[in-house]
């Protein structure tokens, strides 16, 4: 009940506007402050569409001359439509048209930081709305690449890192049926190495581990010549993973990347010099992985990753009585952007 109630600060935001001691300005100014506070950690999805309302009434109340204010207040609603869970495109497409109408200005009249940031937040709706077939993927790409125009690995190392694992993601995500398929994977791993340059163990350990268990997926399934190569980076991608997740701290994600260490395992022979022996001890240490992964999936209820390893397993006994798998292609856990 307490998340259909006003919030204490909405309501004081509200009743600001109608006060006669501060200028349109000043109420501006309060109503995006307000609503941006909302957007951090919300405690419901009516806490976002509530900083919707402040944005719409900042914008009603600025001033028409305030181009630059116009433009950042609705870069500023941008950022809240986006965050709103709703499963279609119809507030992602609101916030694509937000900052659409805001980046001519911010480009002309405010800082290159404030412009490629909405470049970087477009881009992630661009990338959402492609998910769903709305959009081409090729537009995000774009997006990012603007913004990666400013935000350079030593100027901004944060947004470097982000801007990179996120394009990484969009080549990986484009359908690999063409001639510039292999170029595509060749361009996720680059961009995972990238961001891996200014992400570290010990600064960033939880961004580090995400970005060693998408790189080893790239290295993994990438269409190459070299596949026992890759699958050996892979596999050292994955332990990299691995000095973070742990089935104490990050049971979840600790399963997600042990299910992705099985799945490169039953791809490498047991001796590298003579691969023709098999890979019977490779194939039972995969095994193994896949039960830890599965105990923990089945705990967490996500019955389709709880599925696919239970398959995945029934295949396995098979190859283990062969000795050789067979080069089977085991489906990969990836993860979000940072």
């Amino acid at each position: 009940m307490a998340d259909n109630l006003p919030d204490h600060e909405f309501t004081q935001a509200l009743e600001a506007i109608e006060s006669e001691n501060i200028s349109d300005l000043e109420k501006v100014d309060l109503l995006v402050q307000i609503a941006t506070g909302l957007q951090v950690k919300p405690k419901s999805s009516q806490q976002l569409h509530n900083a919707v309302v402040l944005y719409n009434k900042a914008l009603d109340i600025c001033p028409q001359n305030e181009v630059l204010l116009l433009a950042r207040t609705q870069a500023r609603k941008g950022t809240a439509l986006q965050a709103i869970p709703d499963g279609t495109t119809e507030f992602l497409l609101k916030a694509q048209a937000e900052y659409e109408s805001s980046l001519p200005v911010l480009y002309k009249m405010g800082t290159k930081e404030e412009a490629a940031e909405a470049e970087m937040n477009l881009g992630l709706v661009l990338q959402s709305l492609a998910g769903m077939n709305a959009i081409p993927i090729t537009e995000s790409i774009k997006a990012y690449q603007r913004a990666l125009k400013v935000f350079t690995r030593h100027a901004y190392p944060t947004e470097y890192a982000i801007l990179h694992n996120n394009l990484a993601t969009v080549y990986l995500s484009i359908p690999m049926t063409d001639e510039r398929s292999k170029m595509r994977e060749a361009m996720a791993v680059q961009s995972f190495q990238e961001a891996l340059k200014v992400v570290t163990l010990i600064d960033q350990p939880t961004e580090y581990a995400m970005l060693q268990n998408n790189l080893g997926n790239a290295l993994q399934y990438a269409s190459s010549s070299h596949a026992v190569e890759n699958n050996l980076r892979a596999l050292e991608a994955y332990e990299e993973a691995l000095k973070v997740r742990t089935p104490e701290d990050t049971p979840y994600e600790y399963a997600n990347t042990i299910c992705n260490k099985a799945n490169c395992l039953r791809n490498l022979p047991d001796d590298l010099e003579k691969p023709e022996e098999g890979n019977r001890d490779r194939l039972r240490a995969a095994r193994d992985l896949y039960r830890g992964a599965h105990d923990i999936f089945v705990r967490y209820n996500d019955m389709a990753k709880v599925q696919v390893i239970a398959e995945t397993l029934s295949e396995l006994e098979a190859d283990i009585g062969t000795g050789v798998s067979g080069s089977r292609k085991g489906k990969g856990f990836g993860e979000s952007r940072i």
